[in-house]
């Protein structure tokens, strides 16, 4: 049946943190990242801080991209200590602001000649009602366009460091997300359970599309299901609560859920692969409306659109 790789992808049951998460649940490769820079956003906490301890173990240089600037640096103190590699840097971003995220790409350009691996990690699950400070309804403003226009920002130069990836955290939301063109800031009805899978939504046809045009330049760019990590959503919405039944959902630690964002970011055999959406470190099941190659065409135009930019 269609949901088939769902049933695959379900890891075995207990909490143990070395639990047996099996080939499916864990990144296995031993890739080396020495004289390799990394960008991840939101990587003070969660998945994001342990996808950076990854990358840092593995010698990569890695900026941490955060709005909280000393939750960020705690973090990167603690990675430095703990890795011994001292290049794990943080730098101020907000993707809430399209002047802070101008502000972080034109730095980032000035100090580093490389950039070999971008992972959109941060995002904003279940607001209440409101605008980022350009006026976007919050999660589409964070989860989808402040990413969008990073990755717009950053593309020049991870074309120069090719072969390098950009990897796009989404979730198995997006099944429940559409594209609701005619009102997309959410200004005539407004639901955040809906609004969190309709970003998510976004991220997996901007993946799409990106990876088509990205065709031949050795940049790869893929999105991912990390896993239910926490379990706010549930408490706060009757959709996430029919969903975690519907797909036997079950929690994750930090570590569990960073392991498909590092196999994204590092894993050889994924060198050429690209557009494609992953759950456990194996491909999963994309919604129809995540296939729809012409939403995600007007999905580009209208973000472009929106940040003013002209993206061919």
């Amino acid at each position: 049946g269609r949901d088939q790789p769902l049933l695959v992808t379900m890891p075995a049951a207990g909490r143990d943190p070395e639990r047996k998460l099996g080939p499916l649940g864990r990144c296995k490769s031993a890739a080396r990242l020495e004289g390799k820079v990394a960008i991840i956003t939101g990587a003070n906490t969660g998945i994001g801080k342990e996808t950076a301890r990854d990358l840092a173990r593995r010698g990569a240089r890695v900026i941490v991209a955060c709005r909280d600037i000393a939750k960020a640096e705690a973090a990167a103190s603690e990675i430095r200590a703990e890795t011994g590699n001292q290049q794990v840097t943080v730098r101020k971003l907000d993707l809430a602001d399209t002047k802070s995220i101008r502000e972080f790409a034109g730095k980032f350009l000035a100090e580093e000649k490389e950039l070999h691996i971008l992972i959109n990690n941060a995002g904003v699950m279940l607001c209440p009602y409101s605008k980022t400070a350009d006026g976007f309804e919050m999660h589409l403003g964070v989860n989808h366009l402040g990413h969008f226009l990073l990755t717009f920002l950053l593309l020049e130069r991870l074309k120069q460091s090719a072969p390098s990836r950009i990897v796009n955290v989404s979730s198995l939301a997006h099944h429940a997300g559409r594209i609701r063109f005619h009102d997309l800031h959410g200004e005539k009805r407004y639901n955040r359970g809906l609004a969190y899978c309709h970003s998510k939504l976004a991220n997996v046809l901007f993946t799409r599309e990106l990876a088509r045009r990205l065709q031949g330049t050795k940049v790869t760019a893929n999105a991912l299901h990390p896993g239910s990590v926490q379990s706010e959503l549930v408490r706060h919405s009757f959709l996430m609560m029919r969903l975690w039944k519907i797909f036997s959902f079950f929690l994750k630690t930090p570590w569990e859920g960073a392991q498909t964002s590092i196999y994204c970011a590092v894993a050889e055999e994924l060198e050429s692969v690209t557009g494609q959406y992953f759950s456990d470190c194996q491909p999963a099941y994309v919604s129809p409306w995540g296939r729809d190659d012409e939403t995600a065409k007007k999905l580009w135009s209208v973000s472009c659109e929106l940040l003013g930019i002209q993206w061919d």
